[in-house]
């Protein structure tokens, strides 16, 4: 028996409870793993509320990240004992995740967890922090550098935001974050950034073509706060998307497009390729100053994540949430 967060849903409802779970009951796959934490993702948080389809087949242990030790495998690349981290491909959505002391999963799907970090400054940095560096990394393929001008971060307390801000920060860039919570603007700029501005400037309708600003963004919000970014976006300038915090339209025209050439790309974290994995932890391990992990993570037990899942959509938490599967 392990302890983990088991969401069901009968004729009594949709409900996230914690309980013992047999060991029995893990679902198939090549290595299990003998988990130490997890995360409480903004998607953890809608699959345990139930607020959106997220649980594609029930029970479900949700959690679409974890960090442990190969307790067993019969893939190829992982033996007992291995430490590897997980982010993404579906797991806590059709495959059982991370919010459990123990998971079987498709060896596939792991990556070998940095030397450079603990387990729980992985999950620090986790899938929120994983997607922060996959933005970094298409800004650069897209020839955005530190000299071009400034970058906008949307979600500038949220785990995304935060570690898009540090890293961006170390590697030159001028960042400027928007945030909806101004009370926190001296914890954003502890981060790295320069100007903190607050969120109800973006989230209007605005122009078609705005004053130009940005050389490049990170956006987790989507919405009229995405169409603003892009229409004061400069010549040439990169908007990199990968959140809908604020909707899933985009109420926006052609002209930053068409008239100035901006780039809009699309980031995924769920299914990115395991060799973009590789190289996106690789550059975590470089180019983010771990000394600011501290001020980007709280640490919980399984106990905490059912009720702190309602703060988290409700955007009353700051940061990263990293769950100790063990208290």
């Amino acid at each position: 028996m392990f302890k983990g967060i088991l969401i069901e849903k009968d004729e009594a409802g949709y409900y996230a409870t914690l309980k013992d779970i047999d060991e029995a009951q893990l679902p198939d796959g090549n290595v299990t793993i003998r988990v130490s934490h997890s995360t409480l993702n903004y998607k953890d948080g809608i699959a345990i509320t139930g607020r959106g389809p997220v649980v594609r087949r029930f029970p479900m242990v949700p959690g679409i990240d974890l960090v442990g030790i190969v307790e067993d495998s019969s893939h190829g690349e992982f033996r007992k004992g291995d430490h590897v981290l997980l982010n993404g491909w579906g797991v806590g959505e059709q495959h059982w995740g991370g919010l459990a002391q123990k998971a079987r999963l498709n060896g596939d799907w792991l990556v070998p967890l940095p030397e450079q970090f603990t387990p729980q400054h992985a999950m620090a940095i986790g899938t929120a922090g994983f997607t922060a560096m996959l933005c970094v990394l298409a800004l650069e393929r897209h020839g955005v550098t530190p000299d071009k001008g400034e970058i906008v971060v949307t979600g500038a307390a949220g785990g995304v935001g935060g570690v898009a801000i540090a890293v961006l920060s170390k590697l030159g860039y001028s960042v400027v974050g928007v945030t909806g919570r101004v009370a926190e603007t001296d914890y954003v700029k502890q981060l790295g950034a320069v100007e903190v501005l607050d969120r109800q400037g973006f989230s209007e309708p605005g122009k078609p073509l705005a004053r130009e600003r940005w050389a490049g963004a990170v956006d987790v919000v989507g919405g009229h706060t995405l169409a603003n970014i892009c229409a004061s976006t400069q010549y040439g300038g990169v908007v990199t998307a990968c959140g809908l915090a604020g909707g899933m339209d985009f109420p926006a025209t052609m002209a930053p497009f068409i008239l100035r050439g901006v780039t809009l790309a699309g980031i995924d974290s769920v299914m990115c390729p395991r060799a973009d994995r590789l190289v996106a932890w690789r550059r975590l391990s470089t180019d983010l100053d771990q000394s600011k992990l501290s001020l980007i993570f709280n640490e919980v037990g399984l106990a905490e994540v059912v009720p702190l899942a309602t703060k988290l959509l409700d955007g009353r938490l700051r940061g990263r949430v990293i769950v100790n599967v063990d208290i």
